[in-house]
């Protein structure tokens, strides 16, 4: 039986290699047509997830898609693309469009719509992967762990919603700085992780897995929170109703579509997280119109459930709108942001989150990165209340840090505006209390 399931793999495998060497995709970037966007086209050979692979692409790569016009009906695929860079302006760079011809073009080694998300083998180190419940601290007594086990964080994402937690984690062994292969070691690592996770709340579980791989981390834990069902509310409130993004999901009978409607403040990466959400639920989007032109973005999406049908209940359609709801909010961000740069050093994150601990700052989202010697820091963060934060406590912890080194990217005023009480800080809110943090690596930030 199994050898027939390879089998018949193999042959499909076989056939869309030979499918895209007959009709292999087609990527033309222009930069005249429009006055302040580059517009990327790609036309390719249609198959499920792909609409999330050229995404995916785009967003790697920090590229902010201010409109799209999708459509996928037959077997071929058709996206075009207005993006922009951080600043706003054209993608001028010919290493950043020369990447994007690679990657998505007739040169892309893509051959499955999971591709992103399969683990990929690596012995430089051992990915982990855990989802539990939220408390206060969790994140501190998990860095405890491992580094009690002699592991070493290299790179980690963090995420939070609900009351839940997710975190995809990159580790080494503390000596060899490779990845951990004793069996015992890595068994005696998932039980006391699962163990921790599961804490006092038994009613929901936790899980810890290992592999040796690497893995596209925010691919994984939309998948990661969604299988947790994160997405489920259990204490909603009527303050909360207002901050939730606007989903509706009508059927178009004419067509046999059903037609999902999203109105949200604009952010990054939000293209990224509905596609995610609708691939995940085994949705394809066979026509879709996106605007992110101005504070609020549309999204319209043309879709079918992989088997060919529409939306068939009510209770279909409110499970897709709280899924694209948890998929927005996952990554809601507040707090000052501040960006440090300096030489990397032991203790370095231990100092300055104890500087900011003492001060009555509560960090609420974190991004740390060493590369090539310096570390490069963002944090946002939150006065202790909840409330925003002090500009005169700024500049204490600026003149302690160091003016140059520390830098704020935007005013405190800026944080009266936001009355949403962030699920992120719930996680961080008892991090720093442990000065056993300094090992945990690199937590990156989710904007």
């Amino acid at each position: 039986m199994d050898v027939n399931m390879s089998f018949s793999n193999d042959m499909d495998d076989e056939y869309e290699k030979l499918f895209r060497r007959l009709n292999p995709p087609r990527v033309v970037i222009d930069n005249e047509s429009s006055k302040n966007a580059t517009v990327i086209r790609v036309d390719s050979a249609n198959k499920h997830g792909i609409l999330l692979e050229v995404v995916q692409v785009l967003t790697d790569l920090n590229l902010i898609i201010t409109k799209a016009y999708i459509s996928s009906d037959g077997g071929w695929f058709m996206d075009v693309f207005n993006v922009r860079d951080q600043e706003g302006n054209k993608i001028t760079d010919e290493a950043i469009l020369d990447f994007i011809r690679k990657s998505l073009g007739p040169e892309s080694s893509f051959t499955s719509s999971m591709r992103s998300v399969g683990v990929i083998p690596s012995m430089d180190h051992t990915a982990i992967e855990l989802t539990g419940s939220d408390r206060p601290g969790l994140l501190s007594e998990v860095s405890a762990v491992l580094n009690h086990l002699k592991c070493n964080v290299v790179s980690a994402e963090v995420w939070t919603h609900n009351t839940r937690a997710a975190a995809v984690m990159q580790v080494t062994d503390d000596e060899t700085g490779s990845a951990i292969i004793d069996p015992e070691r890595l068994s005696r690592i998932k039980e006391l992780l699962c163990n921790l996770l599961k804490g006092s709340n038994m009613s929901r579980g936790a899980k810890t897995v290992v592999s040796h791989g690497i893995t596209h981390k925010e691919r994984r834990l939309h998948q990661m929170m969604f299988a947790d069902r994160d997405y489920e509310r259990t204490n909603d409130k009527v303050s909360d109703e207002k901050q939730r993004p606007n989903v509706t999901v009508v059927n178009w009978y004419d067509k046999d579509y059903s037609v999902v409607t999203l109105r949200s403040k604009d952010r990054p990466k939000l293209l990224f997280d509905t596609v995610c959400t609708l691939t995940d639920m085994d949705y394809v989007v066979f026509h879709a119109n996106i605007d992110a032109e101005g504070p609020e973005a549309y999204q319209e999406y043309c879709i079918r459930h992989i088997d060919g049908s529409p939306v068939k209940s009510d209770a279909e359609r409110m499970r897709i709108i709280q899924c694209l709801e948890a998929a927005i909010e996952r990554r809601v961000s507040e707090g000052l942001k501040l960006e440090l740069c300096t030489t990397d050093r032991v203790g370095l994150l231990s100092d300055v989150t104890r500087i900011f601990r003492e001060n009555s700052l509560t960090v609420t989202r974190a991004e740390v990165s060493t590369r090539d010697g310096k570390a490069i820091n963002t944090f946002y963060v939150r006065d202790a209340s909840g409330y925003h934060v002090d500009a005169k406590t700024i500049d204490s912890i600026r003149q302690e840090i160091g003016q140059t080194i520390l830098k704020v990217k935007g005013n405190p005023e800026d944080l009266k505006s936001s009355s949403q009480e962030s699920p992120t800080r719930f996680l961080f809110g008892g991090l720093f209390k442990s000065r056993s943090f300094v090992n945990f690596g690199l937590v990156r930030s989710y904007s």
